[in-house]
């Protein structure tokens, strides 16, 4: 694969392709006191290369748990059987000039049963880090903004 694949929404999802504010969900992944750090496919669109939680549009009529338990199946395999429980963060937002976009941040925290995870073609790579060390990776704008809704860094 050479590049991301055409984004066809589904009947009832928003495109929010060329649209200034777009709300997104960034879930922190954490087993056994350790978190989850994908890197993103250097095909992305969005953020090629950096590193971030498991991450996506908030673009249809789903709760804010449906969709984590969504983009962690998709994205990372976890299924709803593996899942010890789901926390809200503090939403914010982001202004990103590069891509021309507002940004609606929810953070979520995900606390798992397993670490046998299935990759999607949106991962290059993964890293399981204690929460401070997420310096040493070049992540997301603000990416520290999710981390800090849990963790005290």
């Amino acid at each position: 694969m050479h590049e991301e694949p055409e984004f066809k929404p589904r009947p009832g999802q928003i495109d929010y392709t060329h649209i200034r504010r777009a709300p997104v969900i960034n879930c922190i992944v954490e087993y056994d006191g350790k978190i989850l750090l994908l890197q993103r496919s250097a095909i992305m669109r969005l953020y090629p290369n950096f590193w971030s939680g498991v991450s996506g549009f908030l673009d249809d009529d789903q709760s804010l748990e449906d969709k984590a338990k969504e983009e962690l199946r998709e994205e990372v395999g976890i299924k709803e059987i593996d899942i010890i429980s789901i926390t809200h963060g503090g939403v914010f937002e982001e202004e990103d000039e590069q891509y021309g976009k507002t940004w609606i941040v929810h953070p979520v925290l995900v606390k798992i049963k397993t670490d046998l995870l299935n990759f999607d073609w949106e991962t290059q790579n993964h890293a399981w880090i204690k929460p401070e060390e997420y310096k040493s990776f070049n992540v997301l704008p603000n990416f520290d903004r999710v981390l800090r809704s849990f963790y005290d860094i």
